[in-house]
């Protein structure tokens, strides 16, 4: 195992009063903030958390991050070489705190996505709500997978060591999801020692490799220890007809589950695209619209971050690529409204082809209650993608 220390630093909070297309966006200041590099290497590119996931023990004292990880090109696109093809060399790696984000350490694990590990049935058996356990989903084509069928890996050990790939048991031959591609990054709830809920995506198998599809999110279970998988629900109705995936997800003391999920009109590109809330109260098996969260801009948009504060307040995180910037909000109703855009941060320097390549950020608190908000930027100072976190407190204000 590799281990490269990380350094931080600090920035502060900004505010202003933002239009665009037509629609003002009212912004909130919250101060102090402070930034930092949580993964950074010279030459390579370093991206996408939200697919790779993200865990937390001790209240959130300890705080683990995955991220893709490749050769940085500067080139139309990503930065990456190859792309986000997990044949060219893009790999993961995950970052580790242990001061509730302030400092990080770098860990490549053996056996882990990317590694070429053989993916076998499943065992069974695993006891989700172990001290130290941790579920790694992995979808086809997303920085480690070729399987369209998928895979996962779990951990007893908070992640320095893995067991996998398993595959989900017959849950993609399921006569919802039968015939399509499972397109799941890693979101799931823990129910039961046993009983796990995990929020996925699927779409049609005769997509055009590179072409954005409408993917549409969905829930899946296993109530014998990971040993096998069924389908639950969808989280939105097939016959909608934009694209809904990467579902952040929270949960209320009294059970309700809060999803915010992508969203892209795949037919107009000129439509900016947005998040939407959606909330279940009988264990994901039915949902109903709450509310849409905000815009993230064109060129595919940016997927949502999500967590629900002791209080019972959600804070909703999400990028937007037309005005580069990184937003929060914060809901005081259990995600029916939304407070002011919070600016977490916008000195995005984009590269000379002019990319917005940034975000995708995950959201947690840390044990002393901040919020911290893990996504990837560039910056004039640090032009290739590293990944960054931003800790703030969301105050009663919002």
């Amino acid at each position: 195992m590799n281990l490269t220390k990380m350094m931080f630093a600090l920035v502060g909070g900004l505010s202003c009063l933002l239009a665009i297309n037509g629609c003002k966006h009212t912004t909130s200041e919250v101060r102090p903030m402070q930034n930092v590099i949580v993964a950074s290497e010279a030459g390579k590119f370093c991206g996408w958390p939200a697919n790779n996931g993200l865990w937390r023990w001790d209240g959130g004292r300890e705080i683990l991050v995955g991220f893709s990880f490749g050769h940085f090109v500067e080139q139309e696109g990503h930065n990456l070489k190859g792309g986000s093809d997990a044949t060219l060399g893009v790999v993961s790696r995950l970052a580790r705190s242990l001061d509730g984000g302030r400092s990080w350490t770098v860990e490549d694990p053996d056996n882990f996505v990317g590694d070429g590990s053989e993916v076998t049935d499943s065992p069974g058996g695993f006891n989700f709500q172990s001290p130290g356990f941790a579920l790694r989903v992995v979808g086809v084509g997303y920085h480690g997978s070729l399987d369209p069928a998928g895979s996962f890996f779990v951990s007893n050990d908070r992640g320095r060591t893995w067991r996998g790939a398993y595959r989900f048991g017959a849950l993609m031959k399921d006569t919802n999801v039968q015939g399509m591609v499972l397109t799941a990054r890693t979101r799931y709830l823990v129910t039961r020692p046993s009983s796990c809920l995990l929020f996925m995506s699927a779409r049609p198998s005769g997509s055009i490799p590179g072409q954005i599809a409408t993917d549409k999110s969905f829930v899946a279970e296993t109530t014998d220890g990971g040993r096998s998988f069924h389908f639950v629900s969808w989280i939105v109705p097939l016959q909608d007809p934009y694209r809904a995936v990467m579902p952040a997800v929270g949960q209320f003391k009294d059970r309700t589950i809060i999803a915010a999920l992508r969203r892209r009109d795949v037919a107009n590109a000129q439509v900016p695209c947005w998040v939407d809330c959606y909330v279940s109260r009988d264990n994901g098996r039915s949902w109903n619209f709450s509310s849409r969260v905000g815009q993230t801009g064109l060129e595919n948009g940016n997927p949502p971050a999500l967590t629900v504060l002791k209080d019972g307040r959600v804070v909703c995180a999400y990028g937007d690529r037309s005005r580069d910037k990184l937003f929060a909000r914060v809901s005081a109703d259990r995600g029916k409204s939304w407070g002011a855009e919070i600016v977490l941060r916008e000195d995005f320097q984009s590269d000379k082809f002019g990319d917005h390549d940034f975000g995708y950020p995950q959201l947690t608190t840390n044990e002393r209650g901040e919020v911290v908000a893990l996504y990837y930027w560039a910056t004039k100072e640090l032009p290739q993608q590293q990944i960054a976190a931003t800790i703030w407190r969301a105050n009663g204000k919002h």
